[in-house]
């Protein structure tokens, strides 16, 4: 028992990766280092787009069709769209970028690019290499707009590739869609591509901030996709931005209720990805941590289903 309570305790203070031992409120201060460019051009080669390929269909779709029950709406409106596109959703769990992922239909899965925060995923070489080759990812600033990820992202759909961006800049503490920043639609804007916009419920639930692994049980999960909107001739960032939350927001509860309702309340600003209940943070999270309702039959659905009928798509 002695040592494995040395054990925990040594584990509790390792450095993992680079994290620092001592808290940063503690520490004296240091000049903040110029940040290293983490390369990714590797991961869009011909070659890497091919094993990537390959891992995704046969490890990343099983895994996560083995571990929510994922239902997809709205994949019709890509069939006759020509990317690139920059697709933009809520954000409340580690599981929305596998998710969208593994539901996109492969002629866009092959050739998207998510946006990854680079303080998180790219602070380390080993974190960086496998989110890249997974996910074909590139680093981001999230905090002043980074200009390097902004340029690379906007390069991206120059050369053909569609970018995956969470526009709230990280994941929901309570479930609750926060404030869409600026970003995304400025990247539409100045590579005149247009936003397809995407709801993602019960995600949280299936696996909130702080959980490394779904809850078990294959809770249900639904993503939804949306037409692809774009803006208008004198509709400046901020109004583009404020259009493609309430459409993400009505999409989800598009989902919940019916299109009328769901036209109805985007007025009023009531959906269920928008709609936090007043009072204390815990209020929020109860209220957010309710799946949606369990499409009948979804439990015993194999995991290995869906992945041909997208895959022709």
């Amino acid at each position: 028992m002695s040592l494995r309570q040395d054990l925990r305790t040594v584990s509790r203070g390792w450095r993992w990766g680079r994290t620092p031992l001592v808290p940063a409120s503690a520490q004296a201060h240091r000049p903040a280092l110029e940040a290293r460019e983490f390369p990714t051009t590797w991961a869009r080669s011909p070659a890497a787009v091919a094993v990537r390929t390959a891992v995704q269909r046969v490890g990343l779709a099983p895994l996560v069709r083995s571990q929510v029950a994922v239902r997809t709406t709205g994949t019709e409106v890509l069939r006759d769209l020509r990317g690139p596109v920059v697709f933009v959703a809520n954000h409340s769990s580690h599981l929305d970028a596998p998710l969208i992922l593994t539901t996109l239909p492969e002629r866009w899965r092959r050739q998207v690019a998510v946006a990854a925060a680079s303080d998180y995923f790219f602070d380390t070489w080993a974190r960086g290499i496998g989110s890249t080759m997974a996910f074909s990812t590139f680093p981001m600033e999230r905090r002043g707009g980074g200009a390097s990820g902004t340029t690379l992202a906007t390069d991206l759909l120059l050369e053909g590739w569609s970018v995956l961006v969470f526009p709230e800049g990280t994941r929901s503490s309570d479930g609750w869609a926060g404030e869409f920043r600026r970003g995304a639609a400025l990247l539409a804007m100045a590579g005149r591509v247009p936003v397809v916009p995407i709801a993602i419920r019960g995600s949280f639930p299936a696996m909130p901030r702080g959980r490394g692994w779904p809850v078990p049980g294959r809770p249900p999960v639904r993503v939804r996709y949306g037409q692809p909107i774009r803006p208008a001739a004198d509709e400046d960032a901020a109004g583009f931005t404020a259009r493609i939350a309430v459409e993400v927001g009505r999409l989800g509860d598009e989902d919940a209720t019916d299109w009328y309702a769901s036209m109805r309340r985007s007025v009023e600003g009531t959906g269920p990805l928008t709609a936090a209940p007043e009072g204390a943070r815990w209020r929020r999270v109860w209220a957010a941590t309710e799946p949606p309702a369990v499409t009948r039959g979804a439990a015993r659905r194999s995991p290995w289903a869906g992945w041909s009928d997208s895959a022709q798509r």
